[in-house]
């Protein structure tokens, strides 16, 4: 059984109380990882490219005030 299978079969036994902790936990640990993730992107200059691009289309007149 792999590392991976063994977690989730673990997932499946928490009782209703735990698997909420758990999902709570695992949400927030995603969202930093996400947010790392954008951090790095930004500053190695991967979304230089599409600001400028949002930023052209703005003084362009192509976006709308949401």
């Amino acid at each position: 059984m792999s590392n991976l299978e063994q977690i989730e079969t673990q997932v499946k036994q928490l009782s209703p109380s735990d698997f909420a902790k758990f999902r709570a936990w695992f949400h927030e640990y995603d969202w930093q990882a996400w947010d790392c993730q954008i951090e790095q992107d930004s500053k190695s200059g991967k979304l230089k490219a599409l600001a400028e691009k949002a930023l052209e289309d703005h003084r362009a007149g192509r976006t709308k005030v949401l």
